[in-house]
């Protein structure tokens, strides 16, 4: 099977089913972002700063996105559960219990894997922003936009956690 079809040379593509739509519909837009989402969790899944068992969660949290994205597509179960909200909730908690207590605004970044987190955790609400752009013509699972929210905050977590666990001070917003 060739990877190029050439069907999408005009700027439409097809979704399951057959349908064809514009490449810039707003439902293409929500999987393109999903898929943009994994590969940043892909980056930080092989970075040699991330431990286990988050490396381990990263790649089930990309499969789940796999699944989210098919379902966008037009799969129609999107194979996402209360106990995959559940897993990014306990992960969430075993961090922040490492944490101090935020008390001001952070700017993204620290070392390179939590700036790293912080880029993923603004694609993951971008993600959200267009998967909620599909609302007006198609129904979405409400685990799917409560399973994107609960990552967006994960990622934030995770983005705090590496600079802790790297031992870099977080850069604390000053107005200016």
């Amino acid at each position: 099977m060739k990877i190029y079809t050439k069907t999408g040379d005009a700027g439409q593509t097809s979704i399951v089913g057959g349908q064809r739509l514009p490449k810039d519909a707003a439902r293409i837009e929500a999987y393109g972002t999903i898929d943009e989402l994994s590969s940043h969790l892909g980056l930080l899944a092989a970075d040699p700063a991330t431990l286990e068992p988050e490396r381990t969660l990263l790649l089930k949290v990309q499969n789940i996105l796999f699944n989210i994205g098919g379902y966008l597509a037009g799969v129609p179960d999107p194979n996402v559960s209360a106990d995959d909200i559940t897993r990014l909730e306990t992960s969430i908690d075993a961090m922040d219990r490492l944490l101090p207590p935020l008390k001001n605004f952070i700017l993204p970044g620290g070392s390179q894997l939590a700036a790293k987190a912080h880029i993923a955790r603004t694609v993951c609400r971008r993600a959200e922003r267009r998967i909620i752009s599909t609302l007006p013509t198609l129904a979405v699972a409400p685990e799917v936009l409560a399973y994107i929210n609960r990552l967006s905050d994960w990622l934030y977590t995770f983005a705090r956690y590496c600079n802790v666990q790297a031992q870099i001070p977080e850069n604390f917003w000053q107005k200016q």
